[in-house]
Parts: C-alpha cells; sequence; structure tokens
C-alpha cells in the first residue's frame, strides 16, 4: 500500500462535476478553496434561490459558511492537524449569528433530504445529501460547539448513509470520501480507541481508507479536491511527504490564492529535510503577501514558519528578524502574533539581548494574558530563556 495511487494523473479541477447542474457552482467552489469565502456564501445562495430545495444547493452553503466560520476562529491551521492534540487546541469562539446560520441551514436540508426519502429509501442523491449534511454536521458539533457525543452520533450517522450509498451503486464515487477518510481515521486509532469505535460500530482499515481517497482524488466528482485535502493531511501523518507533494502543488496551481496550501508545502519540504527550498517557500509567501495577493487572509504565519525553520537551524538572529515581520502586517492574526512575539523574546534571549526579550514578553502578556504562551511569557519573564 505504501506506493497506493502513484503514477496517477491528477484530475484537473477544471473538469468536476457539481451538483446542482448550474454554472455558477463553479464559480462559487473556486471562491470557497481560495478561501473568499464571503463571496462564495454569495454565490452559493445564489445556486440555492435558483434551485429551491435542492439539498446539493443547501449543503454547499451550509460549507462555505461553517468553514468561512472556522477560518476565522483561526481552526484550519494545517499543522494542527498532522499532531494527534489537534481536538484540543482552544480558538476565539465562534460567532453566535453565524452558529444560528448553520443550525438552520442543516435543519433545512435534514428537512428536505428526509422528504424525498420518504417517497424512495433507496434515492441515492438523497442518501448521499443526508449524509453530507450530518458530516458537517458533525465537524460543527466537534469543532465548534466542541459536543463529541453529537458529533460522533452525526459521525456514525453519515458514514450509515453514505456505505448505504455504496451498497446500492459502488460506482457512486463521491460517497468514498466520507467512507476513505473514517476508515483511515478510525484505522490510525489506538487499540482500546478501535475497540471503543467498534462498539458503536465503527470499524476502520488505514490502508483501504487511504485507496479510496486515491480513488476519490482522481474522479470527476465535486468531492475531488476534498480528497486531495485530506490526502495532503493523511499521507504527512504517515510521514509520506513525497506522495503528499502531487496532491498538494496541484491544489496550489488550480487555488493560488489559499495560503493555507502554500503554508503547507513549506512544512512538507521542512519534512523532507529540504529547509533551503522551505526558506525560498516562506519568503516567497511573504513577499506575494506583501505585495497584495492574500488579501484579506493570514499570510504572516509565512514569517512565524520562517523563523520556526531558522531556529531549528541555530540561526537565532535571523530567526528573530523573521518572528518581527509577523508585526508588521496591519492585523495580524492573535494567536500567530502572540507566538511570534514570544518566540523573538526566547531569540533575544539566546543572544543575550535581555531588554528586547523583556519587551517581546510584556507583548505576549498584553494580547491575552490567559493563554499558554502568556503563561511562558512570565516564566521568562522571572528567569531568562536558555537552550537546556
Amino acid at each position: 500500500m505504501h506506493g497506493a495511487g502513484t503514477g496517477t494523473a491528477i484530475t484537473p479541477v477544471s473538469s468536476l462535476a457539481y451538483r446542482p447542474a448550474d454554472p455558477l457552482n463553479a464559480i462559487a467552489f473556486d471562491h470557497f478553496y481560495n478561501l473568499e469565502y464571503e463571496r462564495s456564501v454569495e454565490d452559493f445562495q445564489k445556486v440555492r434561490t435558483r434551485h429551491p430545495g435542492d439539498p446539493f444547493a443547501l449543503n454547499h452553503l451550509l460549507a462555505a459558511l461553517m468553514y468561512g466560520e472556522l477560518y476565522r476562529m483561526g481552526a484550519l491551521n494545517t499543522g494542527e492537524y498532522a499532531q494527534q492534540s489537534f481536538l484540543a487546541a482552544a480558538h476565539r469562539p465562534a460567532d453566535p449569528g453565524v452558529k444560528e446560520q448553520i443550525k438552520q441551514l442543516t435543519r433545512e436540508a435534514e428537512q428536505e433530504e428526509e422528504k424525498r426519502l420518504k417517497v424512495n429509501p433507496n434515492d441515492l442523491d438523497a442518501l448521499y445529501a443526508r449524509g453530507a449534511t450530518r458530516a458537517q454536521f458533525a465537524i460543527y458539533t466537534a469543532l465548534i460547539e466542541r459536543a463529541w457525543f453529537s458529533a460522533l452520533r452525526n459521525a456514525v450517522g453519515a458514514r450509515h448513509d453514505h456505505e448505504r450509498v455504496l451498497e446500492l451503486d459502488p460506482r457512486y464515487t463521491d460517497a468514498k470520501l466520507l467512507v476513505g477518510a473514517d476508515d483511515y481515521v478510525t484505522g490510525s486509532l489506538s487499540w482500546g480507541a478501535k475497540l471503543a469505535a467498534a462498539l458503536v460500530g465503527v470499524t476502520g482499515n488505514k490502508e483501504q481508507g487511504l485507496r479510496d481517497l486515491y480513488e476519490v482524488a482522481n474522479s470527476q466528482g465535486e468531492t475531488s479536491v476534498d480528497a486531495k485535502v485530506a490526502l495532503v493531511l493523511f499521507l504527512r501523518r504517515e510521514h509520506r511527504y513525497q506522495d503528499a507533494l502531487p496532491f498538494l502543488r496541484s491544489l496550489i496551481q488550480s487555488y493560488p490564492h489559499n495560503v493555507l496550501f502554500a503554508l503547507e508545502e513549506g512544512a512538507l519540504l521542512r519534512a523532507l529535510a529540504r529547509n533551503a527550498e522551505a526558506e525560498a517557500v516562506y519568503r516567497r509567501l511573504w513577499d506575494a503577501g506583501r505585495e497584495g495577493r492574500y488579501d484579506g487572509l493570514h499570510y504572516e504565519r509565512a514569517a512565524l514558519h520562517l523563523g520556526d525553520l531558522l531556529r531549528s537551524e541555530k540561526e537565532y538572529a535571523k530567526a528573530a528578524a523573521a518572528y518581527e515581520l509577523v508585526g508588521q502586517v496591519e492585523t495580524p492574526d492573535p494567536e500567530a502574533l502572540q507566538q511570534a512575539n514570544l518566540y523573538a523574546g526566547e531569540m533575544y534571549d539566546l543572544q543575550l539581548k535581555r531588554d528586547l526579550a523583556v519587551r517581546k514578553y510584556d507583548a505576549v502578556i498584553a494580547t491575552n494574558a490567559t493563554t499558554p504562551p502568556a503563561a511562558i511569557a512570565r516564566r521568562h519573564l522571572r528567569e531568562p530563556y536558555r537552550i537546556d
């Protein structure tokens, strides 16, 4: 399985088929994957108006609203999803109005899906759409509400719907995205966690999950892009960085405004010990951001990652200079700014520039005194940072 999918041509996004059949869907998805969420929501809303009651139109609008809010909250940083502890990461709270919109759209989509399934319990599109709605609500309840049991219940229901779709029609490739991702995640659990999952009817096979995702990624269905994103994340967790790069670079080429994809290329190159290439990626990303390519997005994380890279090479003065760049952005991500100030302070301490270090630690605490970085900064104020 290690080489599964290698050598397969990657499907261009221009050939993907979206539902309902509306030319505006392709434009809306282009905005969506370029992180232009407001424009994506506007376009998906128009598609919904043109196709009243269509569960696919409702699900697309739901996704755009939810992922837009997750990005605003700072919950879509790819590096976290390569770690076992990503679910515990704390972020900014969700907007109550957006939360209500998400819940209302979920209810509306489920009502339409149930109405169709009462007429025909084997309606493939209605089954698939209900599974997609349940999957999205599972993401909402997990990452926004932090309601794990509700998330699990919805995730299990989503998987059962898509497994039923594949039982009725094994060629319904879009359904393999959720099943494949769930197989990979469940198959990656510890023995005890697998046992607990089995008790609620969920089993997994990591290798089969990856095979399914390769198939979806190279299909012409509307979940092809999502499968590529999942493969980048999962292959990174498997330390198969070289296998992940072609998928990631195809995404970067298709969606040049997506700063998360651009940042992930640097992370993969670092993981491959190709530090000079990673540094070049981060510097190009920073320069492009300053020139306006990533308007409205948090490209300053490129400077944060550049600082981390230089720090790993013991280039402490250069690392401090990179961390300082984050504060040059007009409205930097608060978490990125706090981390950058903390790390800059540590670099100054290593250079015996105590006054500069103290100034940075004070800035960390001034940003938000209740966070883990603030606790570390207070400790460094008492005692200068040193490498053990």
